[in-house]
């Protein structure tokens, strides 16, 4: 039996991390409505603590950062008038950090955040955030489109449990397993370990 092979393995593509000097972070969506109510993640405190290590390394580093935030309608998910809405305060934003809010999964949809990114001069992104097989996962893919670099921190990244179609549920651990693994395949490197982006 052969070892499985990604198609970026396969084309002999560069795989190496970047360094956080040379790269821009890029933190989706971490906001409080994913730490209770009904989108709560079971992995989310975990996520959060990772990324909040990602976040100083990199601030510490001299690192572009820019954090997204879902808006949502007002009264609903991710009313951002609310404190469910707002960014997790383990990762507030400095005031020198823009924050860039979006009405769909796609972080770059509808937003000025490639603009931001090409003004920051660097091609190698990463990403950590929330949820892992949806804004992560959308933003990650329409990256490869714009010309960039793609890390992805998995341990900054959560996702929760899905219906299976079939009257099932998936756990939370394997939609990430698995949206992690779609993602290497072609479209992000995949970083392992809190430690693992210097």
């Amino acid at each position: 039996m052969t070892t499985a092979k990604t198609l970026l393995e396969l084309a002999g593509a560069d795989l190496s991390l970047p360094r956080l000097s040379d790269a821009c972070l890029v933190l989706i969506d971490l906001q409080n409505e994913y730490l209770a109510g009904p989108v709560a993640l079971p992995d989310a405190e975990a996520a959060v603590a990772s990324a909040a290590k990602l976040l100083a390394r990199a601030r510490n580093r001299g690192t572009s950062v820019f954090h997204v935030a879902h808006r949502g309608k007002a009264g609903g998910l991710f009313d951002r008038a609310t404190e469910r809405g707002a960014i997790v305060a383990a990762l507030a934003p400095l005031a020198d950090e823009p924050v860039i809010e979006k009405e769909l999964p796609n972080a770059f949809a509808g937003t000025d955040l490639q603009a931001r990114l090409q003004a920051a001069g660097h091609r190698n992104v990463i990403l950590a955030g929330l949820m892992t097989h949806m804004c992560v996962s959308s933003t990650a893919r329409a990256a490869l489109d714009l010309g960039f670099r793609i890390t992805i921190n998995a341990d900054s990244c959560a996702t929760r449990d899905l219906p299976d179609g079939r009257g099932g549920t998936i756990p939370a651990a394997t939609v990430h397993d698995v949206a992690l693994a779609e993602l290497s395949d072609r479209f992000a490197i995949i970083a392992r370990g809190s430690g693992a982006l210097v």
